[in-house]
């Protein structure tokens, strides 16, 4: 028999039944099968749509982002004690605002919404205290809903870009995802296997839990393929058994064997796979709206691999892509021996990949929530329809959850008009309702203690494991005739210099300070500020390329490179920086070398980077991925051995990855950088080899 659990409640009362205690949610006296507790999810949820009016299904199936009203600066358009933000948004006042924003508590008793996006960074205190507000304004309504509060990942380092990394350096703070990738892959490659990226999950989930975040919008299980997709660095790399196996731990660990009180629900993203570009171009914006599959079996082989694991393994939910499947620049493709039919829809409306493969073949028994901004900004393939319409196209096709938006008025204008059915619309409502009540939010876990909160996230040994991660994901691409490590006794008397360089100039004298800083602390050098005495020099870069949201001018630039004249899609001239101050560096490079000096250099790898420009001047070369300067210093002056490689493939030059006149790239889009051989032109090789003759593919790394 069930245990009482137990319950607190704010704006309703408690009643008793059988000696034991239940939420009297909507107020009328007696039981009802959703407020009891010793009910399965499912029979709860059926119960409670039974109860819903149209308004509150509709509400149910939107998510908005929500700011918390510690972040508004207005503190008379806040309630709660500041906690929550009552402003109100008029429609186009931010690129944010499709549909004019309401107040919180507006927003959840009046036009029912109960699932929100946090993309601010505030204190797990104060998380927990503004989820508990607004658990509290749901509480007080007809039928006492609580809200469910989502995020995108929070517990990887880098640096702030909204809908990636919308939250940085609050939770413990590991690498970045490819960093993940480069210290499991290294682990597997010494005989272990990826259990790094199991206890990530472990801790990161009993840090969200404690704040009252339930729902993650992660991970990526895209597999790269496209080179110049800027949101390689959300991935896990371009291995799609690796990644399959990186997916299912982390459902496993943030999940459980079932969703329950201490889960964390999935939300794992892009189905069918974000990673099959046109030239890297992003569906952000209309330029990268298509998903291309020149290779026949690509679609199978590489991308739809990581979601059979996703969905074998029991995700809560599974996020489509914004991209449209290209028929004239795709080639068929087959799944399980079936053809697959291309309708030039985004894969949100495309109801053959839902229904069929994912909920289908793959055996898929969540819900499908949408990308944010489907009904608006990225409704490809439907931009000639109504808002109405592609609300209506999306849940017809299977999805369950429309992300970003209140637009509550266009929904239930497709439904008044019969283009969406009532049934569908309560199947959805179950299986959103169904999760809600396994993770307790109905029940004990309505409400959070912020104590506890700042108590688990503050956890010592959840901050040094993660900085073991760090140590681990670093990798040594080249190591020129033994320079590292870079030990006490080959610096006797000798001075180190280190420098950081970055796109963004205003950036590069604060990051220098802090990596002198955090060295000093080390104690592993004797530094100097004058790399015209040094005798050795360890310069971190930094690269950067291309906006998330808007498109480059022609391809996005992988070359580390400064004022570099590109030819746009138009035609026109322009010039493109990825790293500022190259003349600088090699001044530094040819300074230290004149004295017979060694230079180490980082490469950032948050893409797969073209390093003809700088690999040359580096006697030796390593790749963190938003990985701390203080764990690479600790690599390079030998304190811990290298064990990280490489998560994906870097390409040799522009060549390889140039783009014929016809749009046609020279090696295929959808294909992941280790395979790519197979289909190069005769004599070129893909991935970039070094001076020393190193080739720099998926799972290269060097050891001392």
């Amino acid at each position: 028999m069930q245990k009482q659990p137990n319950l607190q409640v704010r704006a309703k009362k408690l009643i008793e039944q059988d000696g034991l205690k239940f939420k009297d949610l909507n107020n009328n006296g007696k039981l009802d099968p959703y407020e009891d507790w010793r009910l399965s999810p499912e029979e709860r949820a059926k119960n409670l749509v039974s109860l819903m009016t149209i308004d509150e299904k509709i509400g149910m199936m939107l998510i908005n982002s929500r700011k918390m009203g510690l972040a508004q600066e207005d503190k008379s358009k806040t309630s709660h004690e500041g906690l929550l933000d009552e402003s109100i948004i008029e429609k186009g006042e931010t690129i944010f605002a499709t549909s004019k924003v309401y107040g919180t508590t507006h927003t959840i008793a009046n036009r029912h919404l109960r699932h929100f996006i946090l993309r601010d960074n505030f204190t797990p205190a104060q998380m927990a205290e503004w989820v508990n507000a607004m658990n509290e304004v749901a509480e007080g309504t007809r039928l006492g809903i609580p809200v469910i509060i989502a995020s995108n990942s929070r517990n990887e380092n880098g640096e702030a870009v909204f809908g990636m990394n919308d939250a940085i350096g609050i939770f413990s703070t590991w690498p970045g995802t490819l960093g993940l990738a480069a210290a499991a892959k290294g682990d597997i490659q010494n005989g272990g296997d990826a259990s790094l990226i199991s206890e990530f999950a472990s801790i990161a989930r009993k840090e969200w839990n404690a704040t009252g975040l339930r729902k993650g919008y992660m991970y990526m299980a895209d597999v790269v393929t496209d080179p110049r997709w800027q949101r390689t660095y959300g991935t896990f790399g371009e291995d799609p058994e690796f990644i399959a196996d990186v997916i299912g731990r982390i459902i496993d660990e943030f999940q459980g064997e079932t969703i329950g009180k201490d889960s964390i629900a999935m939300t794992t993203k892009h189905f069918p796979g974000g990673g099959a570009r046109e030239n890297g171009f992003d569906p952000h914006y209309e330029e990268g709206k298509w998903n291309l599959y020149p290779t026949p079996g690509s679609l199978e082989k590489y991308h739809l691999p990581p979601f059979r694991a996703a969905a074998e393994h029991g995700t809560s939910s599974i996020m489509p892509y914004y991209s449209i499947p290209s028929i004239k620049k795709s080639v068929v493709q087959e799944f399980e021996g079936e053809e697959i039919p291309f309708e030039e829809v985004g894969f949100t409306f495309n109801r053959y990949f839902i229904d069929h493969i994912l909920r289908g073949k793959l055996g898929f028994k969540g819900y499908v929530n949408s990308d944010s901004g489907i009904v608006n900004n990225m409704s490809w393939g439907m931009e000639n329809s109504s808002e109405a319409e592609r609300f209506a196209k999306a849940i017809n096709a299977g999805t369950d959850l429309v992300a970003d938006t209140n637009d509550i008025e266009n929904l239930k204008l497709a439904i008044t008009k019969g283009w969406i059915s009532e049934k569908r619309i309560d199947e959805s409502n179950v299986r959103l309702l169904t999760e809600m009540f396994a993770l307790g939010l109905f029940d004990d876990r309505t409400y959070n203690d912020p104590e506890k909160a700042t108590e688990v996230v503050s956890t010592k040994a959840h901050w040094e494991a993660a900085y073991e991660a760090h140590k681990k994901s670093v990798t040594v691409l080249k190591n020129s005739n033994g320079t590292l490590p870079l030990t006490a006794d080959k610096l006797d008397g000798k001075k180190v210099y280190i420098e950081v360089f970055h796109k963004e100039q205003e950036r590069v004298a604060s990051y220098t300070e802090k990596a002198r800083n955090e060295a000093k602390e080390l104690g592993l050098f004797t530094l100097t500020d004058n790399y015209e005495e040094a005798d050795a020099a360890i310069l971190f870069l930094h690269p950067k390329s291309g906006s998330y949201f808007n498109a480059t001018p022609g391809l996005l630039e992988l070359e580390i490179c400064e004022d570099k004249v590109n030819s746009a899609i138009d035609g026109a001239l322009y010039q493109e920086t990825t790293l500022s101050g190259l003349d600088h560096l090699k001044e530094i490079a040819d300074s230290v070398h004149s004295r017979g000096g060694k230079v180490v250099m980082s490469v950032n790898i948050i893409l797969p980077w073209i390093l003809g420009n700088v690999e040359p001047m580096a006697d030796a070369l390593i790749a963190g991925y938003d990985t701390f300067h203080t764990a690479q210093l600790e690599v390079i002056a030998g304190k811990h051995m290298p064990s990280g490689v490489l998560p994906l493939t870097l390409p040799a030059s522009e060549q390889v990855i140039g783009v014929y006149q016809n749009g046609e790239c020279v090696s295929p889009n959808d294909v992941p950088g280790y395979d790519k051989d197979k289909y190069m032109p005769a004599g070129m090789s893909y991935a970039y080899k070094d001076s020393d003759g190193n080739v720099y593919k998926l799972g290269h790394g060097l050891k001392y």
